[in-house]
């Protein structure tokens, strides 16, 4: 019965981090893939590799308020098995419903249906006391700010970039100057979010000095790096990619619409045949002055188009830090009450353990990390597509500045033992830009389905989990 249990769990936990793979590391490769700065394949790896020290570095916090920080675990010290089969319906329920979303595109919260899910079975098992309130408060208050933070973070960076790189006079030499800054205060960032409280799992605690001192060696490494890098970027006189695709559609549909004119003058004659020959005219020399238009733009693009390249790689950064946050803080909503589970399965009396914590094997964050990739690659497409290109198209230099709002927003949480939602911060991230952009550069009607998905999703984990519970309580109790 226990092996069966254990073997049980674990299908359940890699279901559960499957979707979590398809949906939520969706969301954090989707802009940098979106944007074209990374392969699906790359994403692949970065997400692999990120996910996988992230979680490992930093995911015990948040492990451990997913795990006692929600409900009261002493409140089922007399029937051990009923948190068992609580954690297993919340996993569960939570995996269904990040499956319905990613068949739907919406790019939901998995930190939002784990909570609700977890807060369902346990105010309904064991009473509303059981839960604490005061924590589920902070966490739904993180739930607000993070995509707000996000996304005043990214607009405000966006903004910046558009003032001194796209809108200077000479924006290649302009990106040249600003590039190596962005990486110097990305990788200062990143070293100091990661090491300020110390790993506990290497038990290396280095005092603050120490870290600013690391964060600004780091930095200036990078920082010389892109110098020397961008410095061998030129401008190619060809049209940037995204002009080119628009121009092409353009001549296309105008050489279409010439063709079937041409049908209509064969088979027309009189007044009606005088007047397709107007419209052929029109035609004609608007297709004239599209193609004139393209070979003037492929010279002023040029410069445009060599900016955006180096923001591609200012872009693989900004998602390695992305997958790096992901990891730290949501890995541990799957591997959480997973290891709950198995420590309850190897010795019921271990309940006691959970109100104060349980160290996570290295084997089950490795679990996660590559039940996740799995995820990614087999059915993340799907989400991607909608964070991608949907809510507003994005290039390298908007990819850049939503990834690093998000990752900041997402790591600061972390380090607080926050489980907030990484879905919040990037497409809070992701809104942020459009609104740099302008407000007529969002798609309204996406962004309403995106929220009204976010406000079922704590219910509907909440509703599944109870019903998953008394399901699987007539099975095994």
């Amino acid at each position: 019965m226990i092996t069966f249990l254990i073997i049980f769990t674990l299908l359940i936990g890699f279901y559960m981090l499957w979707n979590m793979g398809a949906n939520d590391v969706a969301n954090s490769m989707g802009t940098s893939i979106g944007s074209g700065a990374i392969s699906m394949r790359q994403a692949l790896v970065i997400a692999a590799c990120l996910e996988f020290a992230g979680a490992f570095l930093l995911g015990s916090n948040v492990s451990e308020t997913i795990q006692n920080g929600i409900i009261n675990p002493l409140a089922f010290e007399q029937e051990p098995m009923v948190l068992v089969l609580g954690m297993l319906s919340a996993l569960l329920a939570t995996a269904i419903w990040l499956q319905i979303a990613t068949i739907c595109k919406w790019p939901v919260s998995t930190t939002h249906a784990i909570v609700g899910a977890v807060i369902g079975f346990g105010a309904v098992v064991s009473g509303v006391s059981t839960v604490k309130w005061h924590v589920v408060g902070t966490i739904a208050m993180s739930w607000v700010l993070s995509p707000s933070l996000s996304a005043l973070v990214s607009y405000l960076l966006f903004a910046f970039i558009q003032k001194r790189v796209l809108h200077a006079y000479n924006p290649l030499l302009a990106t040249k100057k600003i590039a190596p800054i962005l990486v110097f205060f990305v990788l200062l960032t990143f070293v100091i979010s990661t090491f300020a409280d110390g790993l506990e799992n290497f038990n290396f605690y280095p005092s603050l000095p120490i870290v600013i001192t690391m964060g600004l060696l780091v930095g200036l490494i990078g920082y010389v790096i892109c110098h020397f890098a961008c410095e061998k970027v030129n401008a190619d006189a060809k049209l940037n990619p995204v002009i080119a695709a628009k121009q092409e559609q353009q001549l296309y549909n105008l050489n279409k619409v010439t063709k079937h004119l041409v049908r209509t003058k064969l088979a027309s004659s009189g007044k009606l045949k005088t007047q397709i020959d107007e419209a052929l005219a029109l035609v004609n020399g608007i297709t004239e002055e599209v193609r004139d238009k393209t070979k003037w733009e492929s010279h002023i693009s040029a410069d445009y188009a060599a900016v955006e390249k180096i923001f591609g790689f200012l872009q693989i950064l900004s998602a390695c830090f992305v997958a790096f946050a992901h990891g730290a803080n949501d890995v541990a909503n799957a591997i959480g009450p997973v290891s709950a589970i198995l420590e309850i399965l190897k010795n019921p009396e271990n309940i006691s353990k959970l109100a104060a914590k349980i160290d996570i094997p290295v084997w089950l964050l490795l679990f996660g990390g590559t039940s996740i990739v799995i995820g990614l690659m087999t059915y993340g497409w799907r989400v991607i597509e909608t964070i991608g290109s949907k809510i507003t198209m994005l290039t390298p230099t908007r990819g850049f500045s939503a990834e690093f709002g998000a990752s900041v927003t997402i790591l600061i949480a972390s380090k607080l033992g926050l489980p907030i939602s990484t879905t919040h911060a990037i497409v809070g991230a992701v809104l942020g830009i459009g609104l740099a952009r302008g407000i007529s550069a969002l798609n309204f009607r996406l962004m309403r389905d995106i929220f009204l998905s976010w406000v079922i999703t704590i219910p509907s984990a909440a509703i599944g989990s109870i019903l998953l519970f008394y399901l699987l309580k007539l099975f095994f109790i």
